[in-house]
């Protein structure tokens, strides 16, 4: 890359006064892209208290999986209905946000421990468009995701995320889209599912780490006993969250801007950095 083009890259990329927020997502079931819930309701407020818009949005999302990492660039990029056996209004669903292109070069250039490597093919996957549409229902910021390099080890991906915390000063808002539980193999679909105690737990003692900013004992989670063994049956949907862990300074307070167990075995948790 020559000199002249990294220029144009970042010419927009511009130091803010104030850092971005960073964002973790529990974002559950798809149909919560269509759903009117107090879940969806906290969405809109999270985007709504924010006190500037984004220039554009980077998400991480439990659904895009990758053998190295990967930068989507494209200039328009496509809803991706990546599930089945849902009602026909779900796959209907578009959300048709531009992309950020010269974001996501410029991000790229951030990494400088591995290879990133860009993609114009991937685009946004349910784990990021059912939560924007409710927290940007306009489509009108740019929008990027980074995948997650699945052969990787939380350490990995923790250490990773802290060659992104400069977007933070660029005004882009970096999003974890995932779930702190999430076992899929004991869900319910009961309309009155009790939380497993083991879901509760485990959710609980997520929350006491993070308000102690004890970050390490969550990037070693198989360290937590049986209930994290439980939640976290398989990682795909945890490592969103080391990547926001990974953007947060030592002196942040962090808010939690959701709480709830779905289907008794899905944390729906959310939080975020505090704002000034």
């Amino acid at each position: 890359m020559e000199l002249q083009d990294l220029h144009h890259i970042t010419s927009d990329f511009r130091q803010t006064e104030k850092e971005m927020p960073v964002m973790f997502i529990g974002h559950g079931s798809p149909m919560n892209g269509i759903s009117d819930n107090a879940f969806t309701h906290a969405l809109g407020k999270m985007g709504q208290a924010l006190p500037q818009p984004p220039k554009a949005i980077l998400v991480i999302s439990a659904h895009w999986l990758t053998k190295g990492t990967h930068v989507l660039v494209s200039p328009q990029p496509p809803t991706i209905h990546d599930f089945g056996g849902f009602p026909e209004a779900l796959y209907r669903v578009q959300y048709p946000a531009p992309g950020a292109p010269d974001m996501a070069r410029a991000t790229k250039e951030l990494i400088t421990s591995v290879k990133v490597v860009e993609d114009d093919h991937w685009g946004l996957d349910h784990g990021a468009w059912t939560v924007l549409r409710h927290m940007y229902p306009q489509a009108d910021i740019p929008v990027y995701q980074l995948s997650i390099d699945y052969y990787q080890s939380p350490g990995y991906h923790y250490k990773l995320a802290a060659e992104l915390k400069a977007l933070r000063k660029k005004g882009v808002l970096v999003i974890g889209s995932g779930n702190i539980v999430h076992n899929l193999r004991q869900i319910s679909f009961s309309e009155n599912a009790q939380p497993y105690d083991w879901a509760l737990s485990f959710d609980a003692t997520v929350k006491d780490r993070l308000e102690k900013h004890a970050f390490t004992d969550l990037v070693n989670y198989q360290q937590l006993g049986q209930a994290a063994m439980l939640s976290i049956p398989t990682n795909d949907h945890y490592l969103p969250m080391l990547y926001i862990l990974g953007m947060i300074n030592s002196n942040e307070d962090i808010q939690f801007t959701y709480e709830e167990i779905q289907n008794a075995s899905i944390s729906m948790r959310c939080f975020q950095t505090a704002m000034p």
